[in-house]
């Protein structure tokens, strides 16, 4: 992990917690970042622009950091997120007894990961949806900003951390239905692999674009494992390599295909990036042996130009 996380926790015992942790992390960093003007108290202040009203300035913060802050307030919120994850069987991949912040497959980041930002448009008083789905809509919950509502997601993603993977999943189909829900503007962040088996290409990217509809904001997070699913790092013994969403099967010495394999894997991120370009959607390549960082510092530069 090139972030924080690993120093606090080894073993996943509480995902709200750790995802306070995440955010601490990220935030103390974000002082030698080129994000240092982000607000660092995120629900309480945030920066004073030259022109405004001093009457908020908070003067003991000032003291303490040499920057002026504004106090925020409850009726200050502006903004809606909702989160959708795929949670298909190749999101399984790979399999693992027992995850841990050092140890994560797709479905447990994406979980996580998701965790986090709710903890922070919690402390920037931001409302929050959760959508999961594998052949249909397994779980679905529009955007709210008070404690209740963000225990029901966070169980949910808790409950995801142990989940079984589902075989078949029809992925166009259900962000139509999503896509459906969502009739207030709203930052929508997808984790997915991308590597559903489709009928038609052309039809998952017009769901994509779906999302789109009333003028959402859609941030793709494309979720993979880096060393496994992009360098196909195997040692080269003989190996069955099952497709976990068809069941098909193939025997094979690593070694023998890793240089094609790499070159088509690369070829696919490419086209996938430049389609998300096609259709104005932010394309974000999410290696899960990466930490989080890549997912908050996605976070605040589409928050902060999300109008």
């Amino acid at each position: 992990m090139t972030d924080n996380t690993r120093t606090y926790i080894s073993e996943i015992k509480n995902i709200e917690l750790l995802a306070k942790q995440v955010v601490e992390g990220f935030v103390t960093g974000m002082h030698q970042s080129p994000f240092h003007g982000f607000s660092v108290e995120f629900a309480e202040h945030k920066l004073y622009n030259k022109g405004e009203s001093t009457r908020h300035i908070d003067w003991k913060l000032f003291a303490k950091t040499d920057k002026l802050y504004v106090k925020r307030y409850e009726e200050e919120t502006n903004l809606r997120c909702h989160i959708i994850i795929d949670n298909s069987a190749s999101m399984h991949y790979p399999k693992i007894a027992k995850p841990s912040i050092s140890n994560l497959n797709k479905i447990c980041f994406s979980s996580i990961a998701s965790a986090v930002l709710m903890e922070v448009l919690k402390r920037q008083r931001d409302a929050v949806g959760l959508s999961i789905y594998s052949k249909s809509i397994e779980f679905y919950a529009p955007e709210k900003g008070n404690d209740a509502h963000r225990r029901l997601l966070l169980k949910k993603l808790d409950d995801l951390l142990s989940a079984s993977p589902q075989k078949n999943t029809e992925t166009y189909t259900v962000l139509h239905q999503i896509a459906e829900k969502l009739h207030r503007r709203s930052l929508i962040f997808l984790f997915t692999d991308m590597l559903q088996v489709e009928k038609n290409e052309e039809e998952l990217f017009e769901a994509l674009r779906h999302l789109k509809y009333n003028k959402h904001e859609v941030v793709l997070f494309h979720t993979y494992d880096g060393k496994l699913e992009l360098d196909f790092n195997f040692d080269n013994s003989p190996k069955k390599f099952v497709d976990v969403e068809t069941g098909a099967e193939i025997n094979l010495y690593a070694d023998s295909i890793k240089e094609g394999y790499q070159t088509e894997m690369k070829t696919y991120f490419k086209k996938l990036k430049t389609k998300c370009i096609q259709y104005k959607i932010e394309y974000v390549p999410v290696d899960i042996n990466e930490g989080f960082q890549q997912v908050l510092t996605s976070y605040l530069i589409n928050r902060n130009s999300f109008k």
